[in-house]
């Protein structure tokens, strides 16, 4: 049985769940989200808690078990507390605007790269333009966005110029020795 999905998902009193066929559907103080979640898995709510149990005992569905209930207790999180990402941007001349829905890098690059951002997501920049704040109530969704920013300019090995994800140690090589 899985240590995960066989543990029941607490409900905060501001959170109403709803399941019809194979769709969840969880509400939330800051906004609402769905899932079609695995036809091999069966979900019950209770009056303060929702369950996942498996219907039979394949490889798959031990697989899916421990899945579709992090992915709905993940929901609830989101619903209710939401989730957040930081990002810091290391190399001089490199940062990062905010305007609307829009995030404009410098990145070292000849030309600053415009990022668009997925409704749900919202960013904020310090007041020095490095350091990127990303919050949503999608955790999926947070994550990629967070991953694509990164992409966009890795840390360098040598002198850790680049985007990271805040508090991520990086071991930086040695550069060239030269003569002696």
């Amino acid at each position: 049985m899985s240590r995960i999905g066989k543990k029941p998902i607490d409900l905060p009193e501001n959170v109403a769940v709803t399941v019809e066929g194979n769709a969840i559907q969880v509400k939330g103080p800051k906004g609402e989200l769905s899932w079609s979640y695995p036809a091999l898995m069966q979900v019950t709510v209770g009056e303060k808690s929702v369950s996942v149990e498996r219907k039979g005992d394949t490889k798959n569905e031990r697989a899916l078990h421990g899945l579709t209930r992090s992915v709905i207790a993940n929901m609830v999180t989101g619903v209710s507390q939401g989730y957040k990402k930081v990002l810091d941007i290391a190399g001089i001349g490199y940062k990062a605007q905010v305007t609307g829905d829009k995030i404009l890098l410098s990145l070292g690059y000849s030309h600053p790269i415009e990022f668009q951002l997925p409704p749900g997501v919202t960013a904020a920049t310090d007041p020095k333009q490095v350091q990127i704040t990303l919050t949503g109530i999608d955790k999926q969704q947070l994550g990629q966005v967070a991953a694509s920013l990164v992409a966009l300019r890795f840390p360098d090995s040598y002198k850790g110029k680049g985007v990271r994800y805040a508090g991520q140690r990086l071991k930086l090589k040695v550069g060239k020795a030269g003569k002696k």
